[in-house]
């Protein structure tokens, strides 16, 4: 009887899907730059309780939050060309790569996820430091960049690290619509040699090592920011 784990086996499949870790990557990458950009505009829009919009935001980062992973991936993936092509004549999913709308899901996602870490670490700065700042003749702007915002990076870093590793995690989700990463590499090799122990195995070896490095990386930023603070308090 064939053994089900070997090790040889194992080592074979580490080439071949190393070099799939940069489309995962990409979308890490990806989905965190522009959701940044994304969460801040929602904050902004959140803050100043713009009209139309503001209810609108509500709604999206409800439904966001609200929604397992696996379905905006699907929705954005069958949704758009539903959308778009009658509209457009078009055909996005020629036009379009696989990871276009992973780049897409993970970008509306982020900016939902983000923008809620955002602005309850904006809010937990009380009011009266933001009174203070003007009262002294510093502007808006000014009072946000040097009283505000080092207080809210401090309160974010935490659960932006812890949402940084979600993130990394439901990537592994994109091989559902035909996008190559590693975890679809080792869908591949399981299906060309009819052995899928393996390649798993060193798949979820990669996602254990990169979510501990985040984890720590992120702790030690957390320590060196909040360094001194306890002996001040």
């Amino acid at each position: 009887m064939e053994k089900l784990f070997v090790w040889d086996r194992f080592f074979e499949s580490i080439p071949k899907i190393l070099p799939y870790l940069s489309v995962t990557f990409s979308i890490v990458i990806y989905a965190t730059v522009f959701g940044v950009l994304l969460g801040i505009l929602i904050v902004l829009v959140q803050i100043k309780k713009l009209p139309v919009l503001y209810p609108l935001v509500k709604v999206y980062v409800s439904f966001m939050r609200g929604t397992p992973m696996l379905v905006q991936l699907m929705l954005v993936y069958y949704g758009i060309p539903a959308l778009l092509d009658p509209a457009l004549g078009t055909n996005i999913n020629r036009e379009w790569s696989a990871v276009n709308f992973a780049y897409v899901t993970f970008l509306l996602n982020q900016g939902a996820f983000l923008s809620a870490i955002f602005y309850s670490a904006i809010t937990s700065v009380p009011y009266g430091q933001t009174e203070a700042g003007l009262s002294v003749g510093l502007t808006e702007f000014q009072t946000f960049r040097r009283i505000i915002l080092p207080q809210m990076v401090k309160t974010a870093i935490p659960p932006f690290g812890s949402d940084l590793v979600g993130l990394f995690q439901n990537s592994s989700l994109v091989f559902l619509i035909g996008v190559t990463d590693i975890m679809g590499r080792a869908k591949t090799i399981g299906t060309a040699t009819k052995h899928v122990l393996e390649a798993y195995v060193f798949v979820v070896i990669i996602y254990i090592i990169i979510s501990l490095a985040v984890r720590l990386l992120f702790y030690q930023l957390n320590v060196k920011m909040n360094y001194g603070k306890e002996e001040m308090g």
